[in-house]
């Protein structure tokens, strides 16, 4: 069973990853996720985790102490580390379906301004980005991955939904249709109520290069038929 530990200073922004598809996945024991927070750690009074920059600038950095003991509490040799930060490589399906054969994922969310770089020396994180842009902070982009990761952990999903969905084969996915056959004046394309699946098949694998012509022609250029 894979195991995620989620290290964050705000474990309530991650109550909906525990619906729908990955809350049933955990619920039936097909993965573990674990939101810890890294205020526990925290060696100060108010149990702060945050200071001013040394050299001065804008806004707070994350304190080493807090976030080197939550790490601790939960590396083992077995463990990946990933920090989210807008510095790292840019998450796609590849990554996640990298990441989602490993036993043991540990996903540190910095906030503010980051964190002290001296984690990174000490531990030396994969570091991972979801897209060209700064959030407030790591926890949208370790919800992000999570979700991403879990679908292709054994159990989750049907396998055969993975094999058809947009990017598991280099396109986007065709278009879906489903009753009524008629709706606003618009049919169902009669192809896919034949029964044919050849035929079928052929439709849908060249609604797929439309699509991806269309919409994103970058993928098109590196798909190999």
């Amino acid at each position: 069973m894979m195991k995620i530990d989620v290290l964050t200073l705000f474990p309530n922004m991650f109550a909906p990853l525990f619906e729908s598809v990955i809350g049933r996945a955990v619920a039936s024991k097909k993965l573990e996720i674990n939101i810890i927070d890294i205020r526990n750690f925290s060696k100060e009074k108010h149990k702060k985790c945050d200071d001013a920059p040394f050299g001065g600038g804008a806004g707070m950095v994350m304190m080493a102490q807090p976030i080197y003991d939550a790490i601790k509490s939960v590396l083992t040799p077995n463990s990946k580390l990933i920090y989210l930060s807008p510095k790292g490589e840019v998450f796609n399906q590849s990554l996640a379906v990298n990441f989602s054969k490993e036993e043991h994922l540990i996903l540190l969310c910095g906030h503010y301004e980051g964190i002290d770089e001296r984690i990174i020396e000490i531990f030396n994180p994969i570091q991972i980005s979801i897209g060209d842009y700064v959030l407030t902070g790591g926890e949208l982009p370790a919800m992000v991955m999570v979700d991403a990761i879990c679908r292709y952990v054994k159990g989750v999903l049907n396998e055969q939904s993975l094999l058809e969905e947009s990017h598991s084969n280099g396109l986007l996915e065709y278009p879906q249709y489903t009753r009524p056959n008629v709706f606003m004046g618009i049919e169902v394309p009669s192809v896919l109520l034949s029964g044919n699946h050849e035929e079928i098949r052929k439709f849908r694998e060249r609604m797929s290069i439309e699509e991806t012509k269309k919409r994103r022609e970058d993928m098109l250029k590196k798909w190999k038929k």
